[in-house]
């Protein structure tokens, strides 16, 4: 799996690449921990290159979430190919994260 990040003024975009499951998890767990800005972290996830995604996956998304919520954040995922999306609906988690569509949308919910 591939991570990247970038800023847009105060938000912070990263994009995910790649399949997150248990053989990634560890390390993207890592890599977004250490991205989050310090205070009232701003984050815009892309989904649009993830393939797969675990329950490990899943579980990476829900830390990230909670950090983001506990220093007064705000998370956002967006463009969740059909696949993923359906797996996100499966578990419920398309009612404890924010999905969006697109990356508009996203940047929109955060501001």
């Amino acid at each position: 799996m591939e991570f990247a990040h970038e800023q847009s003024g105060s938000v912070l975009i990263v994009k995910l690449d790649g399949r997150l499951d248990s053989a990634t998890a560890q390390s993207a767990e890592e890599n977004l921990v250490r991205a989050l800005p310090g205070e009232r972290p701003l984050v815009a996830v892309d989904l649009s290159r993830l393939e797969y995604i675990s329950s490990a996956g899943l579980r990476v998304l829900l830390v990230v979430a909670k950090k983001v919520q506990q220093a007064g954040g705000k998370l956002a995922l967006f463009g969740l190919v059909p696949n993923v999306r359906e797996i996100f609906s499966i578990s419920g988690f398309d009612r404890i994260l924010a999905l969006h569509g697109d990356a508009s949308s996203a940047l929109a919910a955060l501001r």
